[in-house]
């Protein structure tokens, strides 16, 4: 599948397929829509493919995400709203499985693809995450259907930060690659992204830009706010509690801000947090500090708890070592709240310094805590960070236009394929 596509950032407009309905397969191995969120491997890119189903549905399209089957009591077919359904494949024992030891399923998921298409094939293939791009370029190739994809992570990246650490699959980076080569289109969410598709020889004319995006009229600066500690001054850092997300430096950073309290919201649900390996490991590097009693593990929480949360925040934390994307940022602004970010991934691009909060270098207690120290001691600048942060994800990252701009991509996959592949409109 060699098309003529257009470069990085330039991703067109609807065209001629602008205003047809689209059938549309989001393939996502192991993050569903309909996970719970904050576990080690249900995060981003879970929210991502359930919100981008749902904006998609609201221009026309009809959407079926194909994750899979991770307990035994799944239907195969489950609804998640008008125009998306969440379709559950049997590849692997019907449990859960940590993302990084799927990849001997992924042959399986990918032949049950192709057998469920071959009668009834979507307009197009939208693969989120290197396993899901596997499975559906195994599908897409026999069937001769259009593929676009999103990494959401590199390999290359994950390796470098993480080295030994790393539990990828050794073959991740050459099948990754052989996913960016095979497909029609790659949808990177950033910059950065481009960039290190680009290191791994994969031309930028094959990949288009489109940011993650957010629910602006859940995430808004006015609504309940949860309640605060005893402390003059909080600050909140959310996700999943593992290493890298960089609670470690937010605590680290604590100590150096007197009359503060950090909150750290995800993980397991809150009555399982003394199990947490994680959890156990900051508790005991906030006692070393001497900040254990300003900080508060709160576990997982429903999303509609998130925006509260947020809202009662000073300054929200995002000190990752690395992040391929990052939506709290974008979740933080939205509600209105200034952030302090790693300067590294998406964060290159979603937070901008000084208008919205500060980037600071990744694993740098010192420069977090000069950054949250100034914006805290200036409550007209934190105000009008969260101001400008607020217009910024309304003009920039509001899921319809996210929406939008995926369904150009699609178009201009849709235009360059040759009649005889099946693809159309209905």
């Amino acid at each position: 599948m060699t098309h003529s596509l257009r470069p990085a950032g330039s991703l067109g407009s609807p065209g001629a397929f602008g205003s047809g309905r689209l059938s549309i397969a989001l393939v996502s191995e192991h993050a569903s829509p309909l996970a719970a969120l904050g576990g080690v491997d249900a995060g981003g890119q879970n929210v991502h493919v359930a919100c981008l189903a749902g904006a998609l549905a609201d221009r026309g399209h009809r959407v079926t995400v194909y994750t899979r089957r991770d307990a035994r009591d799944l239907p195969e077919q489950v609804p998640l709203r008008d125009g998306v359904a969440v379709h559950h494949v049997p590849a692997g024992p019907p449990e859960q499985i940590p993302k990084d030891e799927l990849l001997p399923h992924m042959g399986a998921f990918g032949r049950y693809l192709a057998r469920t298409w071959r009668g009834r094939p979507p307009d197009l293939v939208h693969s989120h995450f290197w396993m899901s791009g596997l499975a559906s370029l195994w599908a897409t190739r026999e069937l001769g259907l259009p593929l676009l994809h999103t990494y959401h992570a590199l390999g290359t990246v994950k390796r470098r930060h993480q080295q030994l650490a790393d539990p990828s699959p050794p073959q991740r980076i050459a099948l990754e690659t052989e996913v960016g080569f095979g497909c029609d289109r790659v949808i990177a969410t950033c910059r950065d992204e481009v960039v290190e598709l680009g290191r791994m020889g994969i031309p930028a004319i094959k990949a288009g830009i489109v940011p993650c995006g957010v629910d602006t009229e859940l995430f808004t600066p006015r609504g309940p706010v949860a309640e605060r500690g005893t402390q003059r001054y909080q600050l909140l850092q959310l996700g999943r509690l593992v290493p890298r997300k960089g609670a470690a430096v937010s605590i680290a950073a604590l100590a150096r801000l007197p009359e503060t309290e950090l909150v750290v919201v995800g993980g397991p649900p809150a009555d399982r947090l003394d199990q947490d390996p994680e959890v156990r490991r900051l508790r005991a590097l906030a006692r070393a500090a001497g900040v254990a009693d300003r900080v508060r593990f709160t576990g997982g929480v429903p999303s509609t708890d998130v925006p509260p949360l947020l809202r009662a925040a000073d300054v929200v934390l995002c000190p990752a070592d690395y992040e391929p994307f990052g939506i709290v940022p974008l979740e933080a602004m939205a509600c209105g709240r200034p952030v302090v970010a790693s300067a590294v991934g998406g964060q290159l691009d979603t937070v901008a310094d000084p208008a919205t909060g500060r980037l600071v270098p990744p694993r740098d207690p010192e420069a977090l805590a000069a950054a949250v120290a100034e914006l805290l001691a200036d409550p007209a600048a934190r105000e009008a960070c969260g101001e400008a942060g607020r217009r910024r994800t309304l003009r920039r990252f509001g899921w319809g236009r996210v929406a939008a701009a995926t369904e150009a991509a699609y178009c201009d996959v849709l235009e360059t394929q040759p009649v005889a592949t099946g693809a159309g409109v209905v």
